[in-house]
């Protein structure tokens, strides 16, 4: 079966959709609870590092369906990994 690249796209945007999505009730519990202590540093810094180097290299590809979640998922991992570390301090 050979795709057209328009539903290459379409395959795209629907993972980067569902693997966004996924992070999102995560980063909502951690924001209403402030409850972090199953959180791991080492594991959500290495994370968001990974997912900032997704970003980066579909910003250098130019493949929005890997920008758009990429970018979204950072800030979310970001925004979790920064109330972590301001926890412990």
């Amino acid at each position: 079966m050979t795709l057209l690249p328009h539903q290459i796209e379409i395959i795209g945007y629907c993972a980067a959709f569902l693997t966004t999505i996924a992070f999102l009730p995560q980063a909502i519990q951690s924001w209403r609870t402030r409850d972090l202590s199953g959180i791991s540093v080492g594991m959500y810094s290495l994370f968001t590092a990974g997912v900032g180097l997704w970003l980066i290299y579909g910003l250098i590809i130019e493949k929005w369906p890997l920008i758009l979640a990429n970018a979204l998922t950072f800030a979310l991992a970001l925004s979790i990994l920064m109330l972590k570390l301001r926890s412990k301090g």
